[in-house]
């Protein structure tokens, strides 16, 4: 046992060995022992005896860690702690003191305080309490770090909370996500895979009161059907073989905000069981418990396949489906928001550029014509990928966008005809707009002003 726990303290005060304390205390008797005690462990062991000469040591040099007496002649140790916080704060605090009443508490928290020691106190203790705030800021740090990496690496996730495009389509999906924006009332969303559902949704949360609390998205299709319920809704320890530990549901994760569920059609019998209480009175029991937990959250559902067809199949409950049903909103495939493609191809190109380090492409008149013709059967998935293979070859492939398209709908918009067929006309010419005008039987005006709305 001895031996097991002088391994443990080894290891504990590894970490300390880039770590410079600072040690404020006015007894020379306590302030010896903790510099003496800390010395071995640590890179820097500085110490002061008041207030003055901690300002001093802090102004010339960074501390990871400042132990503080609170009790000191002349200014209390919170006290100065508390100004020195707001004059562009100091690092990270440990209290030293013999009193631990709840007001003192209260005061070191709003001071900044991460930890207390309180005397009298063994070296053991004092060694886990720097180890502590030592780890946890190296978690900050590393939280700070990671998510400066994700905006880096990941540029487009900045404008996956905005609907970009200008079409009546996507500017009638603007003005209903702003009338339902802070309503409780469940919103399905369905649509074709890669239509923007769940940018939709990020444009809801960003746009709604919750925009501050967490927006948590969940793929059913993506989690196996008998986890589905554990990771929705959480549980206990000792649930099911293996879980050692309770873990929080995804749902719980979202109090407040917003979570968006994606394929809905996709969830098991009893899980859509469980949502549907979940969805009546806001309560959430994780597996394994007897206690419900109170939820607020905001929903928001979405669906590639048809959620009647499949209820009318029985693969989907209707009590279920009728609650959900109440704000559907419809996504519009890419093939029907005209002058779309090219606004979210510069973005991609832009974005991309960036991701992958390559220089960017112009998007020229012959690309234009071929991203306008095309039907985009995978939608704005495929036009990214289409974006990003351009990037990584220097070109655009314009072969893979030619040839008529199997998947083009038996029945298009009268602009989306007209659109193809003189982009068709002008191609079978080499762009001659007169002569195309001539084929189609219309003036060369009506070209030049089709092209120039389009952006040819």
């Amino acid at each position: 046992m001895e031996e097991t726990g002088t391994r443990h303290d080894s290891l504990l005060t590894a970490s300390l060995t880039q770590v410079s304390v600072l040690v404020v205390d006015d007894e020379p008797g306590m302030r010896n022992f903790l510099v003496k005690t800390l010395t071995p462990h640590c890179r820097v062991v500085a110490e002061a005896s008041n207030a003055e000469e901690a300002a001093a040591q802090l102004a010339a040099q960074h501390f990871d860690i400042m132990l503080l007496d609170n009790m000191m002649p002349g200014q209390k140790g919170l006290d100065w702690l508390a100004e020195q916080r707001t004059t562009g704060g100091v690092t990270d605090v440990i209290m030293v003191t013999a009193y631990a009443d709840l007001e003192t508490a209260i005061q070191a928290m709003r001071a900044g305080v991460s930890d207390f020691i309180l005397k009298p106190f063994r070296t053991n203790q004092l060694l886990n309490a720097v180890c502590r705030c030592q780890q946890t800021a190296m978690l900050r740090r590393e939280n700070r770090l990671l998510r400066r990496e994700l905006e880096q690496c990941d540029l487009g996730a900045r404008h996956r909370d905005r609907l970009l495009g200008g079409s009546p389509e996507i500017e009638e999906i603007r003005t209903t996500l702003e009338r339902v924006k802070d309503v409780t009332t469940p919103l399905l969303i369905t649509g074709a895979s890669g239509t923007g559902k769940e940018v939709a949704a990020r444009h809801l949360h960003a746009a709604s009161k919750r925009a501050d609390r967490p927006f948590v998205p969940v793929n059913c299709a993506t989690i196996p059907a008998e986890m589905i319920e554990l990771e929705l809704f959480g549980h206990a320890a000792g649930a099911y073989p293996g879980a050692a530990a309770a873990r929080e549901g995804l749902l719980a994760s979202a109090q407040g905000g917003m979570v968006f569920i994606d394929e809905v059609a996709d969830l098991s019998g009893p899980a859509q069981m469980a949502l549907l209480r979940v969805l009546e009175d806001g309560l959430v029991r994780p597996v394994g418990t007897e206690r419900s937990l109170q939820l607020d959250i905001r929903f928001v559902l979405a669906s590639a396949r048809s959620l009647r067809q499949e209820v009318a199949e029985g693969r989907f409950r209707p009590d279920l489906f009728f609650r959900i049903d109440v704000l559907n909103l419809q996504m519009p495939p890419l093939a029907h928001r005209g002058t779309d493609v090219l606004e979210l191809a510069a973005h991609f190109l832009d974005d991309l550029s960036h991701r992958l380090g390559l220089p960017g492409l112009e998007i020229d008149a012959a690309a234009r014509a071929a991203m306008l013709r095309y039907d985009w059967p995978g939608n704005i998935r495929e036009l990214r990928n289409f974006i990003e293979r351009a990037l990584i070859f220097g070109r655009f492939p314009l072969e893979t966008l030619g040839g008529e398209q199997i998947t083009r709908a038996a029945i298009a918009p009268l602009d989306q005809v007209e659109r193809r067929e003189i982009l068709r006309a002008l191609d079978a010419v080499d762009g001659n707009r007169t002569e195309a005008a001539r084929r189609l039987g219309v003036s060369r005006k009506t070209i030049d002003r089709k092209c120039t709305a389009w952006g040819l």
